[in-house]
């Protein structure tokens, strides 16, 4: 063995006698806080140093770590870095014999870690000298391992996001090793003054969904990019499988032959088949009996399941789609492209064709889900009318009125939207204690309500037309009186979130815009109203208390 290699294994041994969980923690992860750190370490330990090194023989390598004080392991076959190296050097799997070899150090505090060897043997059928001098260079394959002490999936995914989102760390691939029962996952980071600038995750057993998410997530930049540009292919599948009735068919009769169900629902067998097995890669089936189920995700595009988004996908997977093909036109011109293919602004568009009205309204209604916690958190005390302004078919305000039988509602709303609102809510119950108000939320709202609420309506519309809104409603609010806005809010900073998304969606479909918090309070404000406080709702949705600037 060259004096490279020797020196790999001694800086492996060394780092592993002076660390510990939390030293090897705060070196390759600064980003996190103290408290993440111990959120981490309290479902990893650290387990081992590893390095890429080139033997004669694994009878040398015994050797040199015999000379060293320490005892080398069975060697096992190494599958994920055999794998990365024929990948990265072009090279036949088959034709590299890679080894891993670990040998028992102590670490700082005492408990036994590894050196992790993966030793690269030379063959009759290739020639690695060139690979191993490229490889020496490089340092790929050097780096720390953590054992995940957890087999629960959502903590294991709780890791990654961790180490991606909080600690900024790129997934680097990863596998499964059948022959040690072992699911690997890698992640790398530029973090300065660690000699170790790759992190390994080594979980008991196989992982395969979790290696699927880390695998997609480490798409190279090409495969990433055609994964995003076939987005629109994903949204007219999750339409087709609602419109066609697939979903609603596999969630009364899962496991049926493909051939049945495409019976059942008018379809091409053949055809249908290749759409299941696209819907298997987005995750919306799995394969079960002699054909597929519904994933949870799935189950949702069905129309009787609890909280269908069928209405959603038809909706997206129509009008809207056919408008975001002008996505350009209303990054151009400030203009939505819903408006320049269809001729009319969105909501008239809809209200003179009853069908499409009544799918948004629908779509609308399918994401109430959010409202479960609203009733709670509205403050009710004293209250005896409730407004709900622009509120579509009455979701929110039904919720509301159920949570105190003694409140009466007024519902604001188009005249056309109301005739749907009507059987909605006499369907829960609630109709007998609402009045439902046609008129122009811009002009006047119902007066002397005591608490208003104003749900995913301002993200339409620009500033000037959201102050106006706001304008009626503080001039319509008695002094004790609250209103309550529920909209997607963008982060401040780069967090992960769907209202970028959704704001976009705004700029082309509607005209209007997503909005920070920040842009809210400046908006609230020359309405003369200021937020008390803002709860966050399931779906990246928040719920904020607003009430007149003269009673705070």
């Amino acid at each position: 063995m060259i004096a490279t290699d020797l020196a790999r294994i001694d800086a492996a041994v060394d780092f592993v006698r002076a660390h510990d969980t939390a030293s090897v923690l705060a070196a390759v992860l600064p980003t996190l806080t103290a408290g993440e750190r111990d959120a981490v370490a309290q479902r990893c330990q650290f387990s081992h140093t590893a390095a890429l090194i080139f033997p004669g023989e694994l009878a040398e390598l015994s050797a040199a770590l015999r000379e060293r004080g320490l005892a080398a392991g069975a060697a096992t076959p190494s599958v994920v870095v055999r794998h990365r190296l024929a990948q990265r050097h072009r090279r036949p799997a088959h034709r590299l014999d890679v080894r891993i070899v670990r040998a028992p150090v102590c670490s700082a505090d005492g408990k036994q870690c590894d050196i992790e060897l993966f030793a690269v043997l030379p063959t009759s059928e290739s020639d690695i000298a060139e690979l191993a001098e490229a490889e020496r260079v490089v340092d790929h394959e050097q780096h720390l391992g953590l054992a995940v002490t957890t087999d629960d999936e959502v903590d294991i995914a709780g890791l990654c996001a961790l180490l991606t989102q909080r600690a900024e760390m790129c997934c680097d691939g990863g596998g499964y090793n059948g022959h040690e029962n072992l699911t690997v996952l890698y992640f790398r980071t530029d973090a300065p003054g660690c000699p170790y600038r790759r992190l390994e995750l080594h979980l008991k057993g196989e992982h395969a969904q979790v290696l699927s998410a880390h695998w997609e997530a480490a798409d190279d930049p090409r495969t990433g990019l055609l994964r995003l540009l076939t987005g629109a292919w994903a949204t007219q599948a999750l339409a087709a499988t609602a419109t066609l009735g697939v979903a609603d068919r596999l969630a009364a009769a899962p496991g049926g032959s493909v051939a049945q169900l495409a019976a059942d629902v008018g379809a091409d067998s053949d055809s249908l088949h290749r759409l299941l097995r696209y819907l298997t890669d987005l995750a919306i089936v799995r394969p079960s009996g002699a054909g597929y189920e519904l994933t949870a995700g799935g189950a949702l595009l069905a129309a009787n399941t609890e909280h269908s988004l069928q209405p959603l996908a038809l909706l997206y997977g129509g009008a809207f789609y056919q408008s975001f093909a002008h996505l350009d036109h209303a990054v151009r011109t400030g203009r939505p492209g819903f408006d320049h293919h269809f001729g009319s602004h969105h909501f008239d568009y809809f209200t003179a064709a009853p069908h499409l009205a009544e799918l948004f309204d629908a779509a609308m209604a399918a994401s109430a889900n959010v409202f479960e916690q609203v009733a709670d958190l509205i403050d009710l005390t004293g209250v005896r009318t409730v407004v709900d302004v622009a509120g579509g078919n009455g979701a929110l305000l039904a919720r509301v009125l159920a949570a105190e039988p003694r409140l009466r509602g007024v519902l604001f709303e188009r005249a056309s939207t109301l005739v749907t609102a009507r059987t909605a809510l006499e369907r829960s119950g609630c109709l007998d204690r609402c009045d439902l108000v046609p008129g122009d939320f811009t002009q006047a709202v119902p007066a002397g309500g005591d608490r208003y609420l104003l749900s995913r309506v301002l993200h339409d519309w620009d500033d000037d037309r959201c102050l106006q809104i706001l304008a009626t409603c503080a001039a319509a609010m008695p002094p004790h009186g609250q209103l309550y806005v529920v909209e997607r809010l963008l982060p401040e900073g780069n967090a992960p979130s769907l209202a970028p998304a959704w704001d976009v969606h705004m700029l082309c479909n509607v005209g209007g815009r997503e909005r920070t918090l920040a842009h809210y309070v400046e908006l609230f404000a020359t309405a003369d109203l200021e937020l008390r406080e803002s709860y966050t709702l399931p779906m990246d949705f928040t719920l904020m208390q607003v009430i007149p600037t003269a009673a705070g």
